[in-house]
């Protein structure tokens, strides 16, 4: 007869663990952002090559520089401000002075998330917390656009690139002489479509042979990236889906009122920071819901207040703030969507 046990052990939940930990899910994070960060170089050189270096350092060195203060142990390891840097750069234009782009990094990963107590704490992605800083601060830089494939563009810097600090960006004009291919307007498909009306080509917004930041042309690599992600069970699907299926159905539906104003659905998803932002930045699993229910409530809000703000703000850009805003709502979101306690009611659940 076996042997009765000396004592049972008793443990909360969860009783199932995976072995994947933050540092592994960041890092795979960083693996996917490798091709976007590359194909951004092949466009734009070594311009683009020293924004992605410069974010990626002064992001790390913030949170260790941190962590040296607060005596904590170095949190440089679990790769979450590689991917804050990484971020930040491939949202801003390739001619983005460095010294701008520095300040930009220490703000929005001092600011929007070591200040809230590091990871997992932050409210909002740090990496747009720092670009709404540029925003705000470097108004004109952040404005400025210069063409992708530009001979010698491997060999020498955008000029406006090594201005140095407190100074006026140097002026393009002679090199866009040089390098600009006929044609060329320095406005992005989106300015187009919204101040002149003039769509952009699919096949442009895919392949990323158009103007914009510098990591957000090519919709098409962003997503295979992105599938990278699902497929290894490190991003939630559903926010993806359901951002580019609100906008997609919103934009559709003012482009069957008025076609001659408004983009089609299909420029709209495609265009822009909505692919890069959808994928990359609304997943951020800190500052998203954490109920399935509140994750498509999340989603569609983004969805929709990027498609409010381009056709009707005076930005022609609006994923950085509807992400923003979408992160602002979530604890309020998650709140609302609990799943109902079983035997009690909604209200009761939404107290507790």
């Amino acid at each position: 007869m076996p042997s009765e046990p000396s004592h049972i052990e008793l443990r909360t939940s969860p009783h199932m663990r995976d072995t994947a930990n933050v540092a592994m899910i960041m890092r795979n994070v960083v693996y996917a952002l490798l091709p976007v960060c590359a194909y951004s170089v092949y466009q734009f050189g070594v311009s683009a090559l020293a924004l992605l270096v410069v974010c990626t350092i002064v992001c790390v060195g913030t949170e260790q520089l941190f962590c040296a203060l607060s005596g904590k142990q170095s949190t440089t390891g679990d790769w979450s401000a590689v991917i804050t840097g990484l971020l930040l750069a491939l949202t801003l234009p390739p001619a983005f002075p460095l010294w701008m782009a520095a300040v930009a990094a220490f703000f929005g990963l001092a600011v929007g998330k070591l200040f809230f107590g590091g990871i997992g704490y932050n409210v909002m992605n740090p990496a747009l917390v720092g670009r709404a800083f540029a925003q705000a601060a470097f108004t004109v830089p952040m404005t400025t656009w210069t063409p992708a494939m530009a001979p010698g563009r491997f060999t020498e810097f955008i000029p406006s690139t090594l201005t140095r600090p407190f100074m006026t960006p140097a002026p393009v004009n002679e090199w866009l002489g040089r390098v600009a291919a006929d044609g060329f307007t320095g406005a992005t498909p989106l300015a187009l479509m919204k101040f002149e009306q003039v769509s952009t080509d699919a096949v442009q917004l895919l392949t990323g042979s158009v103007m914009g930041s510098a990591g957000e042309t090519s919709a098409l690599l962003i997503f295979l990236c992105g599938l990278y992600l699902i497929f290894r069970k490190m991003m939630n699907w559903r926010i993806t889906f359901s951002i580019l299926l609100s906008a997609y159905l919103l934009s559709g539906l003012f482009y069957l009122i008025n076609p001659d104003v408004y983009p089609d659905p299909m420029f709209t998803i495609l265009a822009g920071g909505l692919m890069l932002g959808a994928v990359f930045m609304a997943t951020d699993m800190v500052a998203s819901p954490e109920t399935n229910r509140g994750i498509w409530i999340y989603g569609a809000l983004i969805g929709v207040l990027t498609v409010i703000i381009r056709l009707f703000g005076g930005l022609n850009e609006g994923v950085m703030y509807a992400i923003l805003l979408g992160n602002a709502a979530s604890p309020l979101i998650t709140r609302i969507s609990q799943p109902r306690i079983h035997g009690a009611t909604r209200k009761e659940t939404t107290a507790s």
